[in-house]
């Protein structure tokens, strides 16, 4: 394989999974601000935070408020991370590699990028958002069935898995940062009805509510929540979950080419550190500590694999 085609495939999968993370993360916020009292525009700052452009927004705006961080996160173009950047950016990178695709995955990808320029056409009211971000998660979910219900399970399907997997890592990781935060304004919070109904909030925003309720009998505890979303490998958007997928796709690329780049290393290592740990550890350590290293880490698997495509070329 072309190494273009393997780095447009990995980063086609990356954008589509970012642009539903960054609704995912504004879902969060929208449901947070909900249980927080006396919450302020300020708070958005803390979601930009998690979301890694409060920077960036910084140089278009002089303060934060709620209606524009949510603009910036769904519909600024210059922002290359909100949703419609990385919708476009995903389209740019499938039209590069359409001879790679089936026509169910170009076709789910273009009609995506049209409904949502339509939808993101003009500045959205707070009644439009729910429908907005379902529908990108919708259209996402549509893309990744029709790519996995045509392709063959081949160094095509492993890029794109890859690509996938890093980035939902990324916004597992920062999702749960996103508590530490906004949410908790004072450790008196801890274990109160508001703590738990926090923690509820961040099991809907990554589609985890039942799940969890299946594992834990509906009982919200930090402890168990952080388990399930970094340590369970049943659940499809945890850590552990994620890196079980990462190595066993950069696995087979191995195999296909007989060689072993740094990355393999990097994701095996990363993946021997979740089945190891504890939760009980990790909360010693300090959640946002670890997911802080965690997202490090993560990085810089994502660079080896781009730096590693040039041996497919």
């Amino acid at each position: 394989m072309l190494g273009r085609t393997a780095n447009g495939l990995f980063w086609m999968f990356r954008y589509i999974e970012r642009a539903e993370n960054i609704a995912r993360i504004v879902d969060a916020g929208l449901r947070m601000s909900l249980t927080r009292s006396g919450a302020s525009d300020d708070d958005w700052g803390a979601v930009l935070l998690s979301a890694d452009v409060r920077d960036i927004f910084g140089k278009h705006h002089d303060k934060v408020t709620a209606s524009d961080a949510i603009d910036f996160l769904l519909r600024d173009l210059s922002n290359p991370s909100s949703v419609m950047s990385s919708i476009d950016a995903a389209r740019n990178n499938a039209r590069m590699v359409r001879t790679a695709l089936t026509r169910e995955t170009w076709e789910a990808m273009n009609e995506c990028w049209i409904e949502m320029k339509q939808m993101l056409a003009r500045k959205l009211k707070s009644a439009d958002l729910p429908e907005v971000i379902d529908t990108v998660k919708r259209r996402a979910g549509l893309i990744r069935g029709a790519f996995h219900g045509s392709m063959l399970r081949n160094e095509i399907y492993n890029f794109a898995r890859i690509g996938t997997f890093i980035e939902r890592a990324d916004n597992t990781s920062r999702i749960l940062d996103v508590k530490y935060y906004v949410l908790l304004p004072a450790i008196t919070h801890v274990g109160s009805s508001l703590d738990n109904m926090q923690w509820e909030s961040i099991l809907r925003s990554v589609s985890a509510h039942r799940s969890y309720r299946w594992v834990y009998d509906g009982e919200y505890k930090a402890s168990n929540i952080a388990d399930f979303l970094i340590l369970n490998g049943q659940m499809p958007r945890s850590l552990a979950y994620c890196y079980d997928k990462i190595v066993s796709n950069l696995g087979y690329i191995g195999q296909d080419y007989g060689e072993r780049l740094a990355a393999h290393e990097t994701a095996e290592r990363v993946r021997s550190t979740l089945q190891k740990t504890s939760i009980g550890t990790i909360m010693d350590q300090g959640l946002h500590e670890f997911l802080d290293n965690f997202i490090s880490h993560n990085n810089q698997l994502g660079q080896e694999i781009t730096e590693g495509y040039r041996f497919y070329s």
